[in-house]
């Protein structure tokens, strides 16, 4: 466990600059890490205790530019027996457990059996960001950023329950079919922003009406580059993503295409960046960068659409909201 933490605060240290402290508290226990590798390098850090249904998660603070673990959380989730289900059904059901903040009870895929209200009000706040695609390498990336700015986040993924062990409260993960309206609205249901990291989503689903700004992490430059084999390879991934492009233009929804060069597999946060005409088609990117970018635009938001450029190369951001601001700006002069 003390490995664990030690590479999340690493991780924090490089991307922001801060010092680590050796552990304040440390609980440890023989436990089973998720097999997902990047969980065992970020925070927040879940695991579970083998043979038992218990979970763990640590949480650190910020002291005087310091990273300090705080500690380390152990819960434990409650199987309701066949009692609590008839007192479910004589006391109101799973509408009063919610209330009350009783546990939900558990289909045998391990999913929550939700209830049927589909009117949600007007007027309901819209503050969360939904991350499509969020078991995806990518998808992890941008929820551990999103994380990291203490935004409320929501997420698409396959499995809710090796996503609810991967991240536990941090995020309220969702699994279904979105090309199903019904759940669609219910996914969507105080989400303002929604992010991309993958192709795929935009062309598959149908309304996304009370969205607000939608950014999409494209490959296509890096598709259109390709050639022969190669090209023939990430033929549907770049249909997907124009399909996904065309789409988005014509929602009428604010976006922010960010195209970034080919992503690799390192560390983030070591190079600058370049906003060049041309550097996503022959340039490269960390993934944890373009997920960081991902996450930074979400404080610029476009009043129609903007697109742009990036790739690492040797320019320090200090401001990212400032240089996104510039880019756009740039970028409607030209259209002029």
């Amino acid at each position: 466990m003390e490995s664990l933490v030690r590479n999340a605060l690493s991780f924090l240290a490089g991307r922001y600059g801060w010092r680590v402290k050796p552990p304040t508290m440390v609980l440890t226990c023989s436990a089973t890490v998720s097999s997902t590798p990047l969980f065992q390098k970020f925070v927040p850090l879940t695991y579970q205790i083998s043979g038992t249904a218990v979970g763990s998660s640590s949480l650190f603070s910020r002291e005087n530019g310091s990273v300090v673990p705080l500690l380390v959380v152990c819960h434990a989730k409650k199987k309701l027996n066949f009692m609590d289900q008839i007192l479910d059904y004589i006391e109101g059901g799973p509408k009063l457990r919610k209330w009350y903040g009783a546990p939900d009870i558990l289909e045998k895929d391990g999913t929550a059996i939700e209830d049927d209200e589909d009117d949600y009000p007007e007027d309901e706040v819209r503050d969360a960001v939904l991350v499509t695609d969020g078991d995806s390498e990518m998808g992890q990336m941008v929820i551990l950023s999103l994380i990291v700015k203490k935004a409320r986040v929501k997420a698409l993924v396959k499995d809710k329950r090796v996503a609810l062990e991967a991240f536990g409260s941090y995020v309220e993960s969702m699994a279904g079919d979105t090309s199903d309206n019904r759940f669609l609205k219910k996914a969507l249901r105080g989400v303002r922003t929604i992010i991309c990291p993958n192709e795929g989503f935009l062309s598959s689903v149908g309304s996304l009406q009370g969205i607000k700004h939608v950014i999409v992490l494209s490959q296509l430059s890096v598709y259109s580059g390709k050639s022969g084999f190669q090209s023939m390879m990430k033929k549907n991934a770049k249909k997907l993503a124009e399909q996904d492009e065309s789409v988005l233009k014509t929602s009428g929804i604010p976006y922010t295409i960010i195209r970034t060069g080919a992503l690799q597999d390192t560390p983030g946060g070591k190079q600058g960046f370049t906003f060049d005409e041309g550097c996503a088609a022959s340039g490269s990117i960390s993934k944890e960068d373009a997920a960081f970018v991902c996450v930074a635009a979400l404080d610029c938001v476009p009043q129609t659409g903007f697109s742009f450029e990036v790739a690492n190369g040797d320019s320090k951001v200090l401001d990212w909201k400032e240089c996104l601001a510039t880019l756009m700006e740039k970028a409607s002069q030209q259209l002029q």
